[in-house]
């Protein structure tokens, strides 16, 4: 954490109830800081139907502010999380596509409509991502932790650039062991607390049960991809993602989904526990948003040296990227060539790119189809 960067500014911390942000207010205030922090509501749309761990998070944010001496507020959320970013899952969802709500909750509720409603008094936001920010020749840049398995650089590529600006991650350059034994040190009421698992929102209920509740079924044939066999029926293709190997309820497997065909409703699948169908290294992005500054894309479309990621794993791959300049080619459309095999590659999926060192990271673009992929 840079004391240059932080010294003499009005700090905001979000603190979640879990160690992670905690620890990040224990190490504000072993600066001799006393941040204000804020407890963002945004849970279930109806809790009296939904069970939600939100006012177990509550008292354990409470219970840290008060241990360092720092105000906590609620900022509700919630009307600005159903209208924004459940409309963007559910949209991408219906058209066959594979969103990443969480990614887009960091951009619209945590660092946007906090912002708007209490940020904006405040010159810095700190939360307790696996991240960094690192300024090299005069700019901020979002950087990678030194915990591969923790790094959360690939949930805050979608955040805009003066987000970007006014965030910092104070724990960013730890491993998550460290930030433990800070908080058993600290004897923090959740010191050993178990990390939250899946959608921010959801609590304790299942995706599925949430698609089912906002989109309902709608079934459909499950059709072997080489002999176009009937193989039994879906419940409707948004409960599946391409490279799905488990929950298709199908015997004889393993059974890996390849392609989902959304005018006529068919889920496609193939046979084999890895199958080469669900593994590419050639693939489209679109939408490309940068974070700091562009990368250089020559207009020739030669190729530049990449990482990239493009699910939440330990994982980060050496690539190409270059501009697709065939006639008639979108200008935002960029190719990126892995070079390894990449399973499961879905549209709508997020591409995080990074330098060639896997250190900086410019921003990130949206997997799509190109009409050789039709």
């Amino acid at each position: 954490m840079d004391m240059n960067e932080i010294k003499d500014k009005r700090i905001a911390v979000l603190l979640s109830g879990g160690v992670d942000s905690s620890v990040v207010v224990s190490e504000l205030a072993r600066q001799g800081l006393q941040p204000d922090c804020f407890y963002i509501k945004i849970g279930p749309e109806e809790e009296e139907e939904w069970d939600c761990s939100s006012e177990e998070d509550l008292e354990m944010a409470t219970a840290v502010a008060r241990r360092f001496g720092c105000k906590l507020e609620v900022v509700d959320c919630h009307r600005e999380y159903w209208d924004q970013v459940t409309r963007y899952t559910m949209e991408k969802v219906r058209a066959g596509l594979t969103p990443n709500p969480d990614v887009m909750c960091n951009r619209i509720i945590k660092f946007g409509a906090f912002d708007e409603k209490r940020g904006h008094d405040y010159d810095l936001i700190a939360t307790g991502h696996y991240a960094q920010t690192e300024w090299i020749d005069g700019k901020k840049w979002l950087t990678t932790c030194p915990d591969p398995v923790k790094d959360q650089t690939d949930f805050l590529a979608q955040i805009y650039p003066w987000q970007l600006q006014k965030a910092i991650f104070p724990i960013g350059h730890m491993r998550k062991e460290e930030v433990r034994e800070i908080a058993e040190c600290e004897h923090l009421v959740n010191a050993r607390r178990k990390d939250s698992q899946g959608i921010c929102f959801l609590g304790k209920i299942n995706y599925n049960e949430y698609l089912r509740r906002y989109l309902g079924e709608e079934p459909g044939d499950v059709v072997e991809w080489e002999s176009g066999k009937v193989l039994g029926q879906h419940r409707g293709l948004w409960f599946h993602t391409i490279g799905q190997r488990k929950g298709l309820g199908l015997g004889g497997g393993p059974w890996n989904v390849v392609k989902k065909d959304m005018e006529h409703n068919i889920l496609y699948v193939t046979h084999g526990y890895e199958p080469l169908k669900v593994w590419k290294t050639d693939f489209a992005i679109h939408g490309l948003h940068w974070l700091t500054e562009p990368l250089d894309l020559p207009e020739d479309g030669a190729p530049v040296d990449i990482t990239f990621k493009i699910r939440h794993t330990p994982e980060w791959h050496h690539a190409t990227i270059h501009r697709h300049v065939e006639p008639g080619s979108s200008d935002d459309v960029c190719l990126i060539h892995s070079e390894a095999l990449i399973q499961g590659v879905a549209p709508g999926q997020f591409c995080v790119i990074y330098d060639k060192d896997f250190h900086r990271c410019y921003g990130s673009a949206e997997i799509t189809l190109i009409k050789e992929e039709s």
